[in-house]
């Protein structure tokens, strides 16, 4: 299987889980961030956001003008953010929690649509 393919099914049914799950227990992020002022959580968080975000980069850094572009993005913004948190935690989390208080519906529609528009690239269900 391609590895474009993979990772498209792969970030797509994320993104829609992720969607759902904040969608049905919004209480769930307020803990995420109340998670992350324990340094421990942090630590693991932040490395697993860097090896995942490392994966999809070596695996797939495709800089096309077509729906691989989202895909390598999401890489470069995970190592990004896992780094961010690993370096600065404090600034980091206070960011995230800003962006997150201030544009909480924008991000949240926009995870959703780009984990459905990654499964009909995939899947084919609606042709573009």
């Amino acid at each position: 299987m391609d590895n474009s393919i993979f990772l498209a099914k792969f970030w797509g049914w994320y993104l829609i889980i992720f969607f759902l799950i904040l969608s049905f227990n919004p209480k769930r992020i307020k803990q995420i961030f109340a998670d992350l002022k324990d340094e421990k959580f942090l630590i693991i968080s932040s490395l697993i956001a860097i090896v995942v975000g490392l994966i999809n980069i070596l695996f797939h850094n495709i800089w096309e003008p077509n729906w691989k572009f989202i895909i390598t993005l999401i890489g470069w913004i995970s190592l990004y953010i896992g780094l961010s948190l690993f370096i600065f935690p404090k600034k980091t989390v206070a960011l995230l929690e800003f962006i997150n208080i201030k544009l909480v519906q924008i991000i949240y529609m926009l995870l959703f649509f780009i984990g459905l528009f990654l499964l009909n690239i995939v899947y084919g269900i609606v042709p573009i």
